[in-house]
């Protein structure tokens, strides 16, 4: 399997412009003794909405790594993929999030349950996982309840797996099982039961993103109890360490969080627990680079404005469409919307403003923000008149993409308050 480094950051990028700005920032970050690797993620839903393809992630990231002379490691992900969809990801990626949402809930074969429980009956009991005050208990009602919840989506999670072991003939990869798009956040308990499972399905899992509490809509802040979601986030860590050495599952398993960008109220715990710890992470936060670049054209006036005043237009006027495949990870208060006539009139420093995740900045508007989120597939239809307005403005979106990704990002997970 690949080796990937205790921390990574899925940094993503649509258009596939932004990878020197991007790793501009992973290079300052190492500059202050951190390592993280760059994992450029991007899912069959965007590549279909874009019109690209793996090979074209591939070939971006690659000429980015070239063109900065970036010796760190680097990985290419195929997003939220499927038996379904994999296959057209297998050659020009090395980083694969298996995506079992679908089949979580599928009742699993009482035969198939009845195994599990058998060969897993010592998980019954209580368990003194190090890192936690008190011990995880598993009921034989615990164990057969996520055996018949889970294992249709782990036995998925296998046959993706194999598909890909047996196309990449030898060549290393890293395997993301990913459970966070499901209605109920798993337990600690539970998330030591999955593990076990695709112990025994064979997945070498590196990473898992299992279900949270609290929202992580795209592009904003978490919404939740923070103290909560920590002590959560705390015991999944040390359940998943505790998994890895009782499974043989790979040491440096690591949890990922989805929907990652922007969980500002979050990042200074979550660095501070896996430093107590000595655990890994991943973040995903691919959507924001998109929004770092129509605040550059913002920023610079002129054609760049304008485009980013269309794209807010078309996505106003397209919302139901634009909107419906994010439903359950946006939250859009259509009343705080401002009208396209309205944005019209704006200078680049108002449009800039209201869209920049800065929550001190008294302009910022969140839901204008998370409509522009969605509304990428408007500046995909512009196809060359959108790419040559980020090149011609190119300073002003690689200052605000860097900028992003270090200061609101990096430095508050990994520094924290040093």
């Amino acid at each position: 399997m690949a080796n990937i480094g205790r921390f990574s950051i899925g940094t993503g990028d649509r258009f596939g412009r932004e990878g020197a700005a991007q790793i501009a920032a992973i290079k300052a970050i190492a500059d202050k003794g951190v390592t993280v690797d760059i994992v450029w993620n991007k899912s069959n839903r965007e590549h279909l909405t874009i019109g690209t393809g793996p090979a074209d992630q591939r070939g971006a990231a690659d000429g980015a790594i070239k063109a900065t002379g970036w010796k760190g490691s680097y990985f290419v992900d195929a997003d939220h993929i499927s038996l379904k969809t994999v296959d057209r990801f297998i050659e020009p990626c090395d980083f694969f999030t298996i995506d079992v949402a679908d089949f979580i809930d599928k009742a699993a074969a009482p035969e198939a349950v009845a195994a599990f429980t058998s060969r897993r009956g010592k998980l019954v009991g209580e368990h003194r996982v190090p890192g936690l005050s008190e011990p995880l208990a598993i009921s034989d009602t615990l164990l057969a309840a996520t055996a018949s919840r889970y294992l249709a989506a782990v036995s998925e999670a296998g046959a993706v797996y194999r598909r890909i072991r047996e196309k990449k003939a030898g060549k290393p990869f890293v395997v993301e099982v990913s459970m966070d798009e499901t209605a109920d956040p798993q337990s600690p308990a539970e998330l030591l039961v999955i593990l076990a499972a695709l112990a025994d399905e064979g997945v070498p899992v590196d990473t898992i993103a299992p279900k949270f509490s609290g929202r992580f809509n795209k592009g904003v802040d978490y919404v939740g109890n923070v103290q909560e979601f920590l002590s959560e986030f705390r015991a999944d860590v040390c359940a998943a360490s505790f998994a890895a050495k009782s499974f043989g599952l790979p040491p440096g398993l690591k949890l990922s969080v989805h929907s990652g960008s922007d969980k500002f109220s979050l990042y200074e715990g979550i660095g501070s627990i896996v430093r107590e710890l000595g655990a890994g992470l991943h973040l995903k936060t691919a959507g924001t680079t998109w929004l770092e670049e129509l605040v550059g054209l913002a920023e610079a006036g002129g054609t760049g404005l304008k485009i980013a005043k269309e794209v807010y237009r078309s996505a106003y006027g397209r919302y139901e469409e634009l909107v419906a495949p994010y439903a359950e990870v946006v939250d859009i208060d259509r009343k705080a919307l401002p009208t396209p006539d309205a944005v019209d009139l704006w200078t680049g420093l108002q449009f800039a403003s209201s869209l920049r995740h800065v929550q001190a900045e008294s302009r910022y508007n969140r839901s204008f923000r998370q409509l522009l989120h969605v509304g990428y597939k408007v500046a995909a239809e512009m196809g060359a008149r959108y790419l040559d307005a980020l090149a011609a403005d190119r300073a002003h979106v690689e200052r605000n993409v860097t900028e992003n990704l270090l200061e609101r990002h990096l430095k508050p997970l990994f520094l924290g308050g040093r």
